[in-house]
């Protein structure tokens, strides 16, 4: 791997430099195609026929009506794609178009491609489907308690998907050493991505047998890996491109339906195929945000040092696995990465519900236990007489360090995020010391700088990047990667820049085409500042030494004195004597031949061993903290968001005007969870989506944000390159929780449950006026038969990541 090139000797002329994206030009003036914007000759429109009932048998499809509707040139239902995909290896229980059975209201059970989109359209209401329904199963309750029917045939008996449960320690001694011993029951409603694009693909199947799909994905590499199953075609004629991408935030990060559909109809007919969903099929596809109801247990000392923790948390997956199996496990992984928990239990379920499926949002399974575990130390600060900020300043993870489920923390500058925002605050003049209906509240979060393993366990590389160099002094970077809004193509160009000392506008970028670019894994868990910035440094090295070496020998001075900047490669001491760039690469080619290099990135290995080690390892963790300030009407529960705080470690600043708009783009979404966003259903059984539209579904406007304080720590992690971290999802975290935190020091009541609308935090303040408790949130959770539990000795009992052998584990009993 390339060297981290933090401590460089040479200022950095590029990196910390706000520099404009250079694709900003491109969007601004309208240049940029999306794949909606993309046009071929002789092109069909595809719409897909969606399921109105949320469960039940397809007993019979007849589609002879709109076959025979003119403009219409191909139907295709299930039995024309028979074979099951998902992004998971443990959950393949997608098909493209439902063959026997339809899982929620929304699900595709027929496709039609037309001359055009409105006789498309017409022929979906010709289209003649008979259903044989059957009980469906809307909550996490329903489905604990039903065995039949059951929604898919496979997963962990009945309507469970997944079951997990993990143990680190000693529990009993942690709890009896405890002075005080809090439970709480928290619950964090599903919400969806929001993007401003919508999905859209567009596929086309040429002469010589090779499909090629351009497609609103975060995922191409994962997409061409569906296509050659589902298709059964050679995955080397399959070409996918994504194209620059409106928005995802997580939701484009499963292979779907649309983009299989789209292919099978360009195979049939011979001519391309293009789908655009409409906003109301976006919300059907979801793969937004678990809602997860959590049960968390914690013993701590007089001084707020926590002795253990027991954590469950029970999620609401909907219709299909997708990334299931994985959020499971995260909303158990990252608890210990931020205060210091010696011993930690986790018992986690997935269930299947017949709503749209839940996936990875922007944080995937990490918000939902941060909003729990954030709350639960505001009151056991309170218990126990500490300030919120004591008791989280006083016990955080030491930096470089292994927590006891084995998770390796690297560089942790938490504790300067936490002092940056109280004493921007004023913290201290304000806490508990505001009038009644104000108030302010303090969280922290924490996330992954992308997963320590592929979704495919393999010994390759995760990300890789080639770099082209011409005589002309050009320079291209290729990448699997894709641009989601959050400016990857410019790390790229901005690296490379970097250390070829030339501009980053003089760089061409091309990224996600499978046929062009190596393999990169994907734009999700904010990996690919880290893992393709390190894979484009080690590439850049690499050209840079071939460059070296022909200028050291031209200018006949030692390879050592070689620097290159200002698109010039010249001798250290002796400035005037140099090469232009274009002139350097001509050296180097006529030495070398054409100068093509390649740079890749692997992760390092987890310490942990056991089975579930897989998920939550990470090579770096970022680090963020908030401070809310907020407005309570007691005679509405309308909480106005004043003023936020909020101090983000990002290791080192690539681009700082980047990196603060995405921490501000976080804060916002991080709002819109607290406050207002949730995907809810009503209907006989509860399954009817209740907001399928922009119109219903409430997200904040410019009107609702507020004003935004951020602070960049910069602490430069060694697993970066030059020391960068991940920003598009962490500071999300410390927001919902900080935001109830504020709520209760506003007007003295519990609000444990997102997002705190006005009906639940005005039923709170009318219970405590009457004596009551004043909270609002869930009692209790459902009863749940969980295994027992995968043991492990924590490092410090002196535990090596293995599972311990079951005599042992029953020794500990």
């Amino acid at each position: 791997m390339a060297t981290n090139n933090g401590d460089n000797e040479q200022p950095l002329k590029v990196v910390g430099k706000p520099f404009r994206k250079v694709d900003a030009r491109a969007k601004c003036t309208g240049q940029t195609l999306f794949a909606d914007d993309i046009t071929l000759p002789r092109m069909l429109f595809a719409k897909l026929l969606r399921s109105h009932v949320p469960h039940a048998l397809i007993k019979s499809i007849d589609t002879s009506k709109a076959i025979a509707l003119p403009g219409v040139v191909a139907v295709i239902t299930g039995r024309d794609l028979p074979i099951p995909y998902g992004i998971l290896p443990v959950s393949q229980d997608e098909h493209a178009l439902c063959i026997d059975k339809v899982r929620f209201i929304g699900d595709p059970v027929a496709a039609i491609a037309a001359l055009d989109e409105d006789t498309a359209f017409e022929a979906m209401d010709l289209i003649e489907v008979e259903y044989e329904p059957l009980e469906s199963i809307s909550t996490i309750e329903d489905a604990l308690s039903i065995e039949q029917p059951r929604i898919h045939d496979y997963g962990s008996g009945g309507n469970i998907h997944k079951k997990v449960s993990l143990e680190f320690g000693d529990m009993e001694e942690g709890f009896a050493e405890a002075d005080l011993i809090r439970e709480d029951v928290f619950f964090y409603e599903g919400n969806t991505h929001l993007p401003m694009e919508q999905h859209a693909a567009l596929a086309h199947f040429d002469a010589d047998g090779k499909l090629t799909l351009w497609s609103a994905t975060q995922t191409p590499h994962y997409v061409h890996r569906a296509l050659a199953k589902t298709l059964e075609i050679p995955a080397s004629h399959i070409r996918v491109i994504a194209t620059p991408n409106g928005g995802g935030f997580g939701g484009k990060s499963d292979p779907f339906n649309h983009e299989i559909v789209v292919a099978k109809l360009a195979m049939i007919t011979g001519r391309p195929v293009k789908v655009t969903l409409t906003r109301e099929e976006v919300f059907y596809c979801h793969r937004g945000r678990h809602p997860v109801l959590m049960w968390v247990k914690t013993g701590v000392k007089r001084d707020g040092a926590i002795t253990a923790m027991h954590f469950r948390s029970l999620l609401d997956g909907g219709a299909y696995g997708s990334y299931g199996v994985a959020s499971t496990f995260y909303t158990g992984a990252l608890q210990t990465v931020t205060y210091n928990i010696p011993r930690y239990k986790f018992e986690g379920v997935r269930v299947f519900t017949n709503k749209p499926p839940c996936g990875p949002k922007r944080g995937h399974g990490t918000p939902q236990p941060r909003f729990a575990l954030e709350v639960q130390i505001d009151k056991i600060a309170e218990e126990l007489g500490l300030d919120p900020v004591e008791i989280r300043r006083r016990h955080l993870v030491p930096p470089d360090s292994v927590t006891a489920n084995y998770l390796r923390v690297g560089s942790n500058g938490l504790g300067e995020c936490i002092d940056k925002v109280v004493e921007a605050s004023d913290w201290k003049n304000k806490f508990q010391k505001l009038p009644y209906g104000r108030g302010i509240g303090l969280a922290c979060g924490s996330y992954l700088c992308g997963a320590g393993l592929p979704i495919y366990w393999n010994d390759m590389p995760h990300s890789g990047v080639q770099l082209r160099l011409d005589r002309q002094g050009g320079v291209c970077v290729m990448c699997g990667s894709i641009d989601i809004g959050q400016g990857s193509d410019s790390i790229l160009a901005y690296i490379v820049a970097e250390v070829l000392g030339i501009d980053p506008f003089d760089i061409r970028v091309l990224t996600a085409d499978t046929d062009l670019t190596p393999v990169d894994l994907g734009s999700y868990s904010s990996r690919v500042t880290l893992m393709t910035g390190n894979a484009a440094l080690q590439a850049a090295e690499r050209a840079r030494e071939l460059l070296t070496i022909a200028v050291a020998e031209k200018l006949d001075v030692p390879i050592e004195n070689i620097t290159f900047a200002e698109r010039r490669a010249f001798d250290v001491e002796n400035p005037d004597v140099g090469v232009s760039f274009a002139e350097a690469v001509q050296l180097a080619e006529a030495k070398f031949g054409t100068i093509g290099t390649v740079g890749s990135y692997t992760p390092p290995r987890s310490p942990g061993k056991f089975k579930g080690a897989g998920v939550g390892p990470s090579p770096a963790y970022s680090y963020s903290a908030a401070v809310v300030e907020a407005d309570v009407d007691p005679e509405t529960g309308i909480i106005t968001v004043e003023r936020v705080w909020i101090a983000h470690d990002i290791g080192r600043s690539i681009n700082p005007a980047l990196v603060m708009g995405q921490v501000e783009g976080s804060v916002y979404m991080g709002l819109g969870e607290a406050l207002m966003e949730e995907m809810t259903y009503r209907g006989n059984r509860n399954v009817v989506h209740k907001f399928p539209s922009l119109l219903e579904y409430k997200s904040p406007t410019t009107l609702e944000m507020c004003d935004v304080k951020t602070f960049l720590v910069e602490d430069p992690d060694p697993n970066g390159p030059f020391g960068a971290k991940e920003v598009g999802q962490g500071p999300l975290l410390p927001i919902p929780p900080a935001v109830v935190n504020a709520v209760y020091d506003a007007v003295g009541v519990r609000i444990d449950e997102v997002p705190a609308s006005p009906d639940k935090v005005l039923k709170a303040i009318r219970e405590k006026a009457q004596g009551k408790e004043g909270r609002y949130g869930p009692k209790s959770v459902p009863e749940v038969e969980w295994p027992a539990p995968l043991k492990v000795l924590t490092p410090a009992e002196g535990g090596d990541g293995r599972e311990l052998p079951r005599e042992a584990a029953h020794m500990k009993d």
